[in-house]
């Protein structure tokens, strides 16, 4: 059994950072030997036109906050928009994608419930070279996370 949650106060651009699955920068906010196995949370910044293909969670819920920039959702069937100030919750087992419609860089606080999305970005990070959909397959599938589409494409439905 893992210890208790403990204090964390991070300042901006704080944590450990390294390169996240959808072209941009992930910075560690919260572990789950931080949290008690509660959460996992992460700044991710998300590159114009970059996202992640559609894919299921089976073990964790996951919620957005965007701070800076607008991103579009596939959440089930439903497409929406989520500007700066939006806040997006996915149920496990529902399949989503999103992908960052503006022309600068977008940031966004992700939190899953329970923790254990760590070992997906730490071993992707690991990997040398570009994003590659084979391997965020192989690894998301080591924790549970199975992709079921592609990346959103540019003008699919909002």
């Amino acid at each position: 059994m893992s210890e208790g949650p403990r204090p964390i106060v991070l300042g901006p651009g704080e944590g450990q950072t390294v390169q996240g699955p959808a072209g941009g920068p992930l910075t560690f906010k919260a572990r789950g030997e931080q949290t008690g196995g509660l959460l996992t949370a992460i700044e991710n910044e998300i590159a114009p036109g970059d996202g992640p293909p559609v894919h299921v969670h089976a073990g964790e819920d996951e919620y957005w906050y965007v701070i800076e920039g607008t991103l579009r959702f596939r959440i089930g069937d439903d497409h929406s928009e989520a500007p700066a100030g939006s806040f997006v919750l996915v149920p496990r087992g529902v399949p989503h994608a999103f992908q960052n419609i503006g022309a600068a860089p977008a940031r966004i606080l992700v939190i899953f419930t329970p923790s254990g999305m760590e070992a997906f970005f730490d071993r992707f990070a690991a990997a040398s070279g570009p994003p590659d959909p084979a391997l965020f397959r192989s690894l998301g599938s080591e924790v549970g996370m199975e992709v079921v589409g592609p990346p959103l494409a540019a003008g699919e439905a909002p």
